[in-house]
């Protein structure tokens, strides 16, 4: 098992209260092939850097969880694939920092 650290942008057309239930949906690919979610942390509503898709907001979700690696891969496999999902990125935090 591994950490890692996920951040993930929705589209900020998306109700704000759909953001949580659609998160924890995905995290049970994670829970139900043996992994934790350590925490959840849904910054809300932000400015991006850049636009994406013609956007200059998106709801930023960070997200640190501990798995096995075809978890966190199947996990951000499933996350690019739904439409309201703008961007994601996995990174596993330098364990000597």
């Amino acid at each position: 098992m591994r950490k890692y650290e996920v951040m993930v942008l929705i589209d900020p057309d998306t109700d704000d209260r759909q953001v949580t239930p659609m998160i924890e949906k995905h995290l049970e690919t994670i829970t139900n092939e043996g992994g934790t979610v350590d925490n959840v942390d849904v910054w809300g509503k932000r400015k991006l850097a850049y636009d994406i898709n013609k956007k200059s907001e998106a709801f930023y979700v960070v997200i640190k969880l501990t798995a096995e690696p075809h978890s966190v891969q199947e996990l951000d496999r499933l996350m690019g694939i739904n439409e309201q999902i703008v961007r994601t990125k996995v990174l596993r935090p330098d364990l000597h920092a």
